[in-house]
């Protein structure tokens, strides 16, 4: 016989991977509807670096920890769906800097506004106590396994 898991019986770390994925995955749909089809989960892992602040290639492939003809790849494909572009450094003209396209910034706020109108849609189900509750221990959860740095330095990533 063969045991099919359900929510109920997971960890506490799928449990957490899951539901974080169901929401991005509701997240995506949402942001389809919004007329931000061309968005992949994946691009928020570029644009995350360069929303901070405008980057070169070499940079953006340090704090992702990729090589630079991977970086490269990944910035050719943003750009192309209109969501990157080049510009010269100021302080250095042989560099080229990543910015972000109004695209871009529309489709960080609108997934900004769909993360936050989850939440209160949970909230309105669940209650805003219970929801905050379980915030707070998977952020305990992040801190107690040292990935708070990570996030605060935009360097999260999938585990190795």
């Amino acid at each position: 016989m063969v045991v099919h898991p359900t929510p109920d019986g997971l960890d506490l770390s799928l449990t957490a991977l899951f539901a974080g994925w169901a929401m991005t995955d509701e997240v995506q749909r949402r942001l389809t509807a919004q007329g931000f089809g061309n968005l992949r989960f994946n691009d928020g892992v570029v644009i995350q670096h360069v929303l901070a602040a405008p980057l070169s290639i070499t940079a953006l492939a340090e704090r992702m920890g990729v090589t630079q003809q991977a970086a490269s790849k990944a910035v050719a494909d943003l750009e192309r769906r209109g969501l990157l572009r080049r510009a010269p450094d100021p302080g250095d003209a042989r560099t080229k800097l990543l910015h972000l396209t109004e695209h871009a910034h529309r489709a960080v706020e609108a997934t900004r506004a769909l993360r936050a109108g989850l939440q209160d849609e949970l909230e309105a189900e669940f209650g805003a106590a219970r929801v905050e509750d379980v915030r707070a221990l998977l952020a305990a959860v992040i801190g107690r396994f040292g990935g708070d740095e990570a996030i605060r330095a935009r360097r999260v990533r999938p585990p190795r």
